[in-house]
């Protein structure tokens, strides 16, 4: 269903809750049981109808660890690092595809690692800049139901089944966040962020938007929340927005201390050029 925008550019609140009521239809969980035989249910629906075994319940904890101890295992080497956030759903040519391929470009002529999500659109574009530049390429790809192939301009792929390890692993060995046009899972990477910078969990790191009229509506809404007392005026700069690769790159260096500087120094004299 393709919801109609006003002339503001906003969704009337009629379109929304029509949008809303034929996706709560289609989303409703069927917790009959069959009453023939017991049949293959989702594995959410049949966590969801019994009680949480001590023991169960470690086989999960068992997986969770086991899928921390492999990506820390394949990403202790990687170095300074950037990750670059963005939509899945770009195609080569479009401008937040290449503006992506340029931002990942220019990252790793810097001297960074560029790490994504590992899929398409905006994620295969960072990757692509980086890889054509003879840069670091990694993706961190997420196995769902409909499987999300990783993209082919990576140097290693890491694969994860639970989201919260994947964006953990994101965090974790970036030095900077850069997140170009997305959606809903660009916004969760992007808050999860701001949150963590603004609590103190983690950096300060630089926070970057890269798109400026792509963001201006997130730049009105905070400072709308801003207004109304969720947040103090002091934490509404929690990121920065640009326009242009070059400023994110500048932007964070800037950031960096001297010794991380000679790293990168060092990470550029290695860089050969690729074509794709």
């Amino acid at each position: 269903m393709k919801i109609k925008l006003e002339e503001t550019n906003s969704i009337s609140p009629e379109a929304w809750e029509k949008s809303w009521q034929e996706h709560w239809k289609k989303s409703q969980m069927n917790y009959e049981l069959p009453t023939e035989i017991e049949a293959a249910v989702p594995e959410e629906r049949d966590f969801l109808q019994h009680s949480r075994t001590f023991e169960k319940e470690m086989e999960r904890l068992e997986k969770v660890h086991s899928e921390f101890r492999e990506a820390i295992k394949k990403m202790q080497h990687i170095g300074p690092a950037v990750t670059i956030f963005g939509s899945a759903r770009f195609k080569p040519g479009e401008p937040f595809y290449e503006l992506s391929r340029k931002t990942g470009n220019a990252f790793a002529r810097a001297g960074f690692s560029v790490l994504t999500g590992g899929g398409p659109g905006a994620m295969e574009a960072a990757n692509r800049g980086a890889f054509e530049a003879g840069g670091k390429s990694y993706g961190l790809n997420i196995i769902l139901p409909h499987e999300q192939a990783p993209n082919p301009y990576v140097d290693d792929t890491i694969n994860f089944d639970y989201f919260f390890v994947r964006k953990t692993m994101l965090v974790k060995y970036s030095c900077a966040f850069v997140v170009l046009p997305g959606g809903l899972g660009t916004l969760d990477e992007l808050f999860e962020a701001a949150t963590l910078i603004q609590c103190g969990k983690i950096g300060p790191f630089p926070l970057i938007l890269v798109g400026k009229e792509f963001w201006k509506g997130l730049r009105n809404y905070i400072s709308y929340l801003a207004h109304n007392g969720v947040f103090t005026p002091e934490e509404i700069g929690f990121s920065k927005i640009v326009d242009s690769p070059q400023e994110a790159v500048e932007l964070v260096l800037k950031s960096l201390p001297q010794d991380m500087k000679h790293i990168l120094e060092r990470e550029k004299t290695l860089l050969k050029p690729r074509l794709t």
